[in-house]
This record gives C-alpha cells, structure tokens and sequence, in this order.
C-alpha cells in the first residue's frame, strides 16, 4: 500500500502596512525574499483595519506619499485580505491578537510592535541594514 504524500500547510504571514513602503524604499521584492528566506509556501495575509489604513493615505498627504500609498496598495494585492472587527484602539493591537490567536509570524518593521510582539512569543519577521530580510524568533515548521 502506498501512503499518500503529506499536504503541506501553509504558513500564514500577517502583513503590517509599513512594509509595503519599506519595499519601495529600499526596493526589494518582500516576496521573493520572504521566499527565499523561509525556504516553504507561505500566504501573506492583510488585515481589513490595515487594508482600510492604506486606502486613506492614498487620500491625504503630500502627492508623494499618495503615490507611495497607491504604490502599496498595489503591493497589498498580493496579499489575502481577511476581515476583522475593528474593536481594538489600534492596528497594532489588532495584529498581536491575530497573530498570538493564530500563531503566526508578523511582518513588519514598526520597532515598538516588533517589541511588543517578541513580549508575546510571537515571531517577527523585518527588513535589515535596507538590503534584507531577518527573523527575530522561531517560526515552527508546517508539516
């Protein structure tokens, strides 16, 4: 009798707003490098709140910083968009609940969030020295 393979997981990776700009900045393709870094299939997962954050810098601003949010949005698409209440003071309250319930790896480059989340056992993914990306705990692996 043969065994069928294993179906990989997938890792689910909450995206904060803030690394779609660093992407532009900096210009690396956080996907690729997300990729290449992690070495398995990983699904980038964009919270409404954060969604609803970019969308309203395409709006105020200076012309620059709503393109550099178009920009962003664009990126965003890569992204699944899960709906989430809105009952906590701020997006980032929001991400450490989502990613402690769902134990999943944030990434973001916020230095008081990546704190926060490392107070919580919760993995953290982030760009460094403007050229690549770097892991600040363990991420378990899917099988």
């Amino acid at each position: 009798m043969i065994a069928e393979p294993k179906q990989k997981k997938t890792l689910k990776i909450i995206f904060d707003s803030n690394v779609f700009f660093v992407s532009l900045k900096f210009k690396i393709d956080i996907f690729e490098e997300l990729k290449s870094l992690l070495g398995m299939n990983f699904e980038p997962i964009l919270l409404s709140p954060i969604h609803r954050e970019l969308e309203g810098l395409t709006e105020k601003g200076s012309l620059k910083d709503r393109k550099n949010a178009r920009h962003a949005l664009q990126l965003a698409e890569k992204c699944k968009l899960v709906e989430v209440e809105e009952h906590l003071d701020s997006p980032d309250d929001l991400i450490m609940k989502v990613a402690e319930e769902w134990n999943a790896p944030v990434f973001t480059n916020d230095k008081q969030l990546r704190e926060k989340l490392r107070n919580i056992n919760v993995p953290v993914i982030y760009v460094r020295q403007k050229a690549r990306l770097e892991i600040d705990g363990r991420i378990q692996s899917l099988v």
